[in-house]
């Protein structure tokens, strides 16, 4: 039977001309057999800006429209949609790299213990050039904690690209989905799985995150410092919150209970 891995697409006016390119991107992946990709394109709005940029004829791409509250709802409200075990974030703007999907696929298939994986991201410019980070973590498994505390260590800077998500749909849905942040919300979801669950970094480069005028994150709102700290403030207290509640994924087998003594 075949399976699914849902790919989940916000989008506004501005980054729609975008979406062919993102979509091409899909088309270029080639899975493992008996997978496929199914693609959740949610507008963040209702335009007429965005429909004419979502890919026709191909059964796999889904596109609706929803009352605008930003990518996080957007996000969220397309989990409703969803319907492979796991899900992949793909901002409208980005492409995917030959094999991201099959990669984080392997990941999770092969280890039920890791709920989440990120990669490597490569900034695409203008020009066409890329331009790569410092810093990166080492190919492999990110413990429990690792990406809060260095986040929490490095101006709230988090050591791997939450825009380059997969996770498992249980755990995901299970967090609440993405945070009910003005931006930071992919980041404060990262933040949680990290409190819970352990990950994956893949050192092979998995997305090429666009740089443009218009991206949102680009904006002088975006950095506004007042919001900024009570954004962290926030996303910090949920993950610290759930670590300290001791909930993790997977979760652990119940303890058997004694044997009660044997009456006479």
């Amino acid at each position: 039977m075949t399976r699914r891995v849902t790919v989940v697409t916000a989008v506004h006016g501005p980054s729609a001309r975008f979406l062919p390119d993102a979509y091409a991107s899909l088309c270029g992946q080639r899975l493992p057999d008996g997978w496929e990709w199914q693609w959740v394109v949610q507008e963040d709005g209702f335009t007429d800006e965005v429909r004419p940029h979502v890919p026709e004829g191909d059964p796999r791409v889904a596109f609706r429209q929803g009352r605008p509250g930003g990518p996080g709802v957007a996000r969220t409200i397309a989990l409703a949609r969803a319907e492979g075990p796991y899900v992949k974030v793909l901002d409208a703007d980005d492409r995917l790299t030959p094999g991201a999907l099959a990669r984080d696929l392997a990941v999770l298939e092969a280890d039920p213990a890791i709920g989440w994986t990120t990669s490597r991201v490569l900034d695409l410019l203008p020009d066409g050039s890329t331009a790569g980070f410092p810093g990166d973590p080492d190919d492999g498994p990110l413990e429990r904690g690792t990406v809060l505390d260095h986040w929490s260590r490095n101006d709230f800077r988090a050591p791997v690209h939450p825009a380059t998500l997969c996770v498992r749909r249980e755990l995901l849905t299970a967090l609440g989905g993405w945070m009910a942040l003005p931006a930071s919300e992919d980041t404060g979801l990262l933040l949680a799985l990290s409190a819970v669950s352990r990950g994956w970094f893949s050192a092979e480069t998995g997305l090429l995150y666009r740089k443009w005028e218009g991206q949102v994150t680009g904006q002088a709102p975006h950095g506004d410092p007042v919001e900024r700290a009570a954004r962290a403030a926030v996303a910090e207290a949920r993950a610290r919150d759930l670590a300290g509640l001791g909930w993790s994924y997977p979760p652990a087998a119940p303890t058997p209970s004694p044997s009660a003594p044997a009456t006479t």
